[in-house]
């Protein structure tokens, strides 16, 4: 995997050690980290000029990045922030919000329903509602334990970019042939793979992931990846309003895309700086796409001791 980003680094941008990363907007800039509030940054990059917003908001659980609102000031708080985006969205661009449920005293808000009306009322049009499926988190007593978010794919117009054949993935029976009709005795399926679904198994980010940092809602390289891929071109530019760790800015430059972020909390953007930099260098370590591990039904673990 290194190796693959190390080659895509070099081939897109003319690869250096120390590849600028600059903390102010200029639509020439292959990569921008911004420090602070993410309205702020936004009133600094023009209209139409991003073709793919890709993010995971605040939750509105009370993390040191955010202050609990109620969920009036919150949703009104995120339609600003989409409304903006709206504003330098490309008009064939995407925007991906991706979100999980707001808990209050046990009971869950879906966030994605909640919020829907924000993009809606931008004139956005709803394309799918991804579950993100993940094996492993909390688990709960009281109700059944939560295995999933969501990634709302939004676009601006009917007219939009994507690329379906960039996030293939491997035909479960690729030897499968037609039994009748004139294509009877061919294979069936796709050569180039087949279409993902809008049902993706990803590993969340824990403990043992190898892009794990100390952020407590990061999300995984290769959830982002299949975005980067199918919604822009190489050199198109992928902007995160809420960049964290900078997971969005690295899987836009392993794929030659420019990127643009911004975060408030210091030592998430410092992290993001330098996870950029490994990115460039090709020696980040990241979890490529690839099937979750299945044990085999031999092993010791896999054996009920019941």
């Amino acid at each position: 995997m290194n190796s693959d980003v190390r080659d895509a680094s070099q081939r897109s941008f003319g690869w250096q050690p120390e590849y600028p990363i600059h903390s102010a907007f200029a639509p020439q800039n292959k990569v921008t980290l911004y420090h602070g509030d993410c309205m702020e940054f936004l009133q600094s990059i023009p209209d139409e000029s991003v073709q793919l917003v890709v993010t995971s908001p605040p939750y509105n659980i009370g993390k040191e990045y955010e202050a609990v609102l109620d969920l009036d000031t919150y949703v009104a708080q995120q339609r600003c922030v989409v409304e903006e985006c709206v504003r330098v969205l490309k008009p064939k661009g995407s925007i991906c919000w991706e979100v999980g449920n707001y808990v209050d005293n046990g009971a869950i808000i879906p966030l994605d329903i909640l919020l829907y009306d924000c993009f809606r009322g931008n004139g956005l049009k709803l394309r799918n509602r991804i579950v993100w499926y993940f094996g492993h988190g909390l688990h709960c007593s009281k109700r059944f334990s939560g295995r999933y978010e969501t990634i709302n794919w939004f676009t601006k117009s009917d007219d939009y970019l994507f690329n379906l054949d960039a996030v293939r993935v491997p035909q479960k029976y690729p030897g499968k042939k037609h039994f009748k009709g004139p294509n009877r005795g061919k294979y069936s399926g796709n050569p180039k793979g087949k279409n993902p679904s809008d049902v993706w198994n990803i590993p969340n980010v824990k403990a043992n992931h190898v892009e794990k940092t100390d952020h407590p809602c990061q999300f995984p390289v290769a959830l982002v990846q299949r975005l980067v891929l199918s919604m822009t071109n190489e050199d198109d530019l992928v902007f995160d309003p809420y960049i964290g760790v900078g997971t969005t800015a690295v899987a836009a430059i392993i794929n030659a895309r420019r990127a643009a972020g911004s975060e408030i909390v210091k030592h998430y953007y410092d992290q993001a700086v330098d996870r950029v930099r490994r990115a460039f260098a090709g020696v980040l370590r990241i979890r490529s796409d690839r099937p979750v591990y299945e044990p085999p039904r031999s092993s010791r673990l896999t054996t009920s001791p019941w």
